[in-house]
């Protein structure tokens, strides 16, 4: 299975995740706000670093921690979720993207 067609079904099986009803609601790993419609699998270690867990984030935080870090960053200094929403950068994301609905969709800068 190609990686396109791996993500076009990890992106329908959190849309079914999202649709399903649970006891608590299921919440961004990044953000902490309720999930949406639309929702990606963040590796916490990058598979190319020999990664395997993931979690569930939404599109706009997954391009925001990919955007602000490298895998290298990710792999080494950031390593865990913590490290990384204390980065200016995300830390910033955070503060500005609190307030948003959880399907929010904005353009995501590449860092300079």
């Amino acid at each position: 299975m190609s990686g396109r067609v791996r993500r076009k079904l990890a992106v329908e099986a959190g849309e079914r995740l999202a649709g399903s009803a649970s006891d608590e609601p299921q919440c961004c790993a990044l953000c902490g706000r309720p999930l949406g419609k639309r929702i990606e699998q963040h590796h916490i270690v990058p598979k190319s670093r020999g990664g395997r867990e993931t979690v569930a984030v939404h599109p706009i935080c997954h391009r925001t921690i990919h955007a602000a870090l490298t895998n290298a960053e990710l792999a080494g200094s950031h390593q865990g979720l913590a490290a990384v929403r204390i980065v200016p950068e995300i830390a910033r994301f955070l503060r500005w993207i609190a307030d948003k609905p959880p399907d929010f969709h904005a353009r995501t800068r590449k860092r300079r």
